[in-house]
């Protein structure tokens, strides 16, 4: 089964997210808006028993995190994905290095850029158009986030919540 490891951002953040997400990524429907913090990976029901043990200890040794978006952003010229970019910080870049460390899954394909995407696969043109105008959003939503999410895939494509695990939780 396929699974990921992601920070759900409030429900204000949400809800902005997907006024734009509706209308320029087909992802929609699939899952929420997230900060995806480690990528799809292959675990059987056995392995995944041994994975929720770690995460449950090593959730423990980080703080709740301070999210800071201050503006959107492009992955392009790479591919056509526009986001809200997650200014990056120690803790958060620590939470992933760890993730992957501790878990299977490998490296992780691409450098690790906290975001939260807002549109994909977009034509060169529509990317073009729609990201001129969402970069001109001032956009600076700050809060915190204290649980992250073990998510798998179901048969139809979409995610949902395998387990949630607070941050420095005794």
């Amino acid at each position: 089964m396929k699974y990921g490891i992601v920070m759900f951002p409030s429900k204000q953040l949400q809800d902005l997210a997907n006024s734009y997400r509706k209308r320029y990524d087909p992802h929609y429907a699939l899952i929420p808006p997230h900060l995806t913090l480690k990528h799809i990976f292959e675990s059987s029901n056995d392995e995944i028993k041994d994975i929720t043990e770690k995460l449950t200890k090593l959730t423990k040794q980080f703080k709740p995190m301070k999210v800071n978006i201050t503006k959107v952003s492009s992955f392009q010229p790479v591919n056509n994905t526009i986001y809200f970019k997650v200014e990056p910080t120690e803790e958060l870049e620590q939470l992933h290095k760890t993730l992957y460390a501790e878990l299977p899954g490998g490296e992780p394909e691409y450098a690790f850029v906290p975001h939260i995407t807002i549109g994909q696969k977009l034509s060169n043109d529509e990317h073009s158009d729609v990201y001129g105008q969402l970069r001109m959003l001032g956009i600076n939503h700050e809060e915190i986030i204290d649980r992250i999410h073990l998510l798998y895939q179901l048969e139809n494509g979409s995610w949902t919540v395998y387990e949630t695990y607070r941050l420095g939780e005794e």
